[in-house]
């Protein structure tokens, strides 16, 4: 049986630290994904405070998840930036996954954006696309919201008809056009528990289901800051493209690669959209 009472006071304990570490408390979330951590470095009068020191933060053990939290100005805003996150498969349960955006939702947080990399299923897309998200299917075996609700975090059964706020992918998608920025797609995004990667099989029956991407992060957070009322928008960097019936070896370091290649163009959408909310 799930301890929810510790588990709210983890919480409480580190809203605390964090009202009483940061100057400014910040007003949007970004969380960063595999291989987009360079947006951080971009952020105005700054503080970095390592996972480490935030009581009951889990701490990250992927490669290219820097687990630091970093707040500051970027673009007018006050932004906390989540540099590194936590996933299913590394062991953690779907509410440690996302305990940070539960933490920060308590912060007075009013919009989360989160961001990932993922493995294309849409076989007209190619790498390096930038993906809004429009729906997802969750295929992981745990909810962020299991056990005990509390009822004054959010409903007991939150509504999902629209996960992704409207106004922020029309907006999204219009600044993306205005800047000429390529490779910009709407699609359904599909969580898997991982850590291994698709076989060609899974791979249709996923594409069959109607995602246009497959990753193994990100619901669990977005479930979250849904029950805690914010709006939200996903912005997923498609680092490959998945053919099932020409299936070639993939492994990390490409994926962080690609990721990687493809994060200015991230950054930039982000700067142009970071004043507008």
């Amino acid at each position: 049986m799930i301890d929810i009472q510790l588990h709210k006071q983890q919480v409480e304990e580190a809203v605390a630290f964090l009202r009483s570490e940061l100057p400014v408390l910040p007003e949007v979330l970004i969380q960063l994904g595999t291989g987009l951590g360079g947006l951080a470095q971009t952020m105005r009068n700054s503080i970095s405070i390592p996972y480490a020191h935030i009581p009951h933060f889990p701490r990250a053990t992927v490669p290219s998840h820097a687990g630091t939290l970093v707040c500051g100005n970027l673009a007018g805003q006050k932004v906390a930036i989540l540099a590194g996150r936590f996933h299913y498969y590394e062991g953690y349960s779907a509410r440690t996954v996302a305990f940070p955006v539960r933490v920060l939702s308590l912060l007075g947080i009013k919009t989360a954006i989160i961001t990932n990399a993922s493995g294309g299923l849409n076989p007209a897309w190619h790498p390096g696309t930038i993906m809004v998200m429009q729906d997802h299917l969750n295929l992981l075996p745990d909810s962020p919201l299991r056990g005990p609700n509390i009822d004054e975090w959010g409903p007991r059964f939150p509504d999902l008809s629209e996960p992704y706020s409207l106004s922020l992918r029309t907006l999204t998608l219009q600044l993306a056009e205005k800047l000429g920025l390529a490779k910009v797609e709407s699609g359904t995004y599909v969580c898997i528990p991982g850590p291994s990667l698709e076989t060609p099989a899974e791979t249709r029956m996923l594409r069959q289901l109607g995602a246009d991407a497959v990753g193994m992060s990100s619901i669990p957070e977005v479930i979250t800051a849904l029950h805690a009322g914010l709006q939200v928008l996903g912005l997923s960097v498609v680092a490959n493209i998945n053919d099932p019936d020409n299936f070639s070896p993939l492994f990390i370091e490409d994926i962080i690669a690609a990721a990687e290649e493809a994060e200015p163009r991230l950054q930039q959408l982000l700067s142009a959209l970071i004043p507008e909310l």
